[in-house]
């Protein structure tokens, strides 16, 4: 059952409140505009979206949201295109591995604690450790698969 907009951001406060935390006015339209992408956005299309609605906004104070957000597990950033995501099952947990269309910029979280375990397992055996919170994995979603095919 796909959740609205509107039941997304109350399940994300509601989030906020249970770990002490406050979802600002300007958090929430911050996290409302990541929800309403389909993929990932940059940080400065969102800071002219806001800007746009609000007659201007200061970078860092979208920066500041967006760090409150990946904090708070309820968006992630994706390393590799420079951009953010609302996080599509935030709960008290990290998503281990998140898969990135190399097309369309989809995305999708994954929690496989095994995979992530041998993935750390063969890191830490080739004289590594990892130091991020999530991995990211370049791919093609099937939408964007069955038009090359």
């Amino acid at each position: 059952m796909k959740l609205t907009l509107e039941e997304r951001l109350a399940l994300a406060e509601d989030h906020c409140r249970k770990r002490g935390s406050r979802l600002t006015p300007l958090r929430k339209e911050v996290l409302t505009l990541l929800m309403s992408h389909d993929g990932c956005v940059k940080a400065y299309d969102l800071l002219e979206e806001i800007s746009r609605k609000n007659g201007g906004t200061a970078p860092p104070t979208v920066y500041r949201a967006l760090d409150f957000l990946l904090a708070e597990g309820l968006a992630h950033r994706i390393d590799s295109l420079n951009t953010f995501a609302a996080c599509h099952d935030f709960k008290d947990h990290q998503h281990s591995l998140l898969v990135v269309c190399s097309s369309c910029n989809s995305f999708t979280e994954i929690d496989d604690e095994e995979v992530s375990q041998i993935l750390m397992d063969r890191l830490h055996g080739k004289g590594f450790s990892f130091n991020g919170k999530e991995v990211e994995i370049k791919a093609l979603c099937n939408a964007c698969h069955s038009k090359v095919v």
